[in-house]
């Protein structure tokens, strides 16, 4: 690995190393008249966008190459409209142009236009693609040397953490006793995600338990409501039966129950009535 890293990085950077400088407009000039020299130049335009050029001089240098073009245009028609004028006047003999060939002139020249016109067109769309194209070339050549650079320093990176993996464990000694605490990074991962599988399901039920709360406590207040009544009930049954068995053990020790007793007789007086009137019980 180590290996097809360092060639990847000698290929970029061999591929750095070449001149991938903007060509430059005035490489033709300068091959058809080798005694001009920059600083022989008299435009405004500074000389440095030769051996410098940037987008912002080139279009600065384009700008006055169509000045320059403009001017030198207008003197050519001029200087040959002169001499075509001049000839004719003086020629032996005169020549005459007749209405007729100038209109055929306009016409073609009409048609000629027509067709620079055109061309313009294509040359504007042209230059509009390469432009486009060179921008996106050059976002592509930021960011490959970007690349470059990060991935430069990628082999110093790697024995540093490679040397700082080797310390540390050469200071965990001894190793834990918890055989989870040392297992390699596949399956810490791994028991990483089942442990979080397992939170995710408790989670849940929790949620659950949360959401049902509520109607337990409602239901729990109810029977709280249900019970007390019954626990009065209980109390009081309690009571009557530990009084009902001290009364009941104190006439077993001969002490008398008067209320036994006149529960007797009562119930004598009601037995004699009822065989007296003759109602059934």
């Amino acid at each position: 690995m180590a290996d097809n890293l360092e060639a990847t990085i000698a290929t970029l950077s061999a591929l750095q190393n070449q001149d991938l400088s903007i060509i430059r407009l005035s490489e033709p000039i300068s091959a058809s008249n080798p005694a001009s020299t920059p600083a022989k130049r008299s435009s405004d335009v500074s000389t440095s966008a030769f051996d410098n050029p940037t987008p912002a001089s080139l279009e600065a240098d384009l700008s006055h190459y169509k000045e320059l073009f403009s001017k030198l245009r207008f003197s050519y028609l001029e200087q040959v409209t002169k001499e075509k004028f001049l000839r004719a006047i003086v020629g032996e003999p005169p020549l005459i142009v007749e209405p007729q060939e100038n209109a055929e002139l306009e016409a073609q020249l009409a048609e000629v236009k027509g067709v620079l016109k055109a061309q313009k067109e294509n040359v504007a769309a042209l230059v509009v693609e390469l432009e486009a194209r060179g921008r996106e070339l050059s976002r592509r050549y930021e960011t490959i040397s970007l690349s470059t650079t990060q991935l430069s320093a990628l082999p110093s990176q790697i024995a540093s953490l490679t040397t700082t993996l080797s310390a540390l464990r050469t200071l965990q000694t001894p190793l834990s006793a918890h055989p989870s605490l040392s297992l390699p990074l596949p399956a810490t991962l791994s028991l990483l995600s089942t442990r979080q599988s397992e939170l995710d399901a408790l989670d849940s039920q929790l949620k659950s338990l949360q959401h049902s709360l509520p109607r337990k406590v409602r239901e729990l207040e109810r029977l709280e409501g249900e019970l007390k009544p019954l626990e009065v009930r209980r109390a009081g049954m309690v009571a009557a039966a530990g009084e009902s068995r001290r009364r009941k053990e104190e006439g077993e020790r001969g002490g008398g129950d008067d209320l036994e007793v006149r529960g007797r007789w009562y119930r004598g007086v009601e037995t004699g009535l009822r065989g007296m009137l003759g109602v059934e019980a």
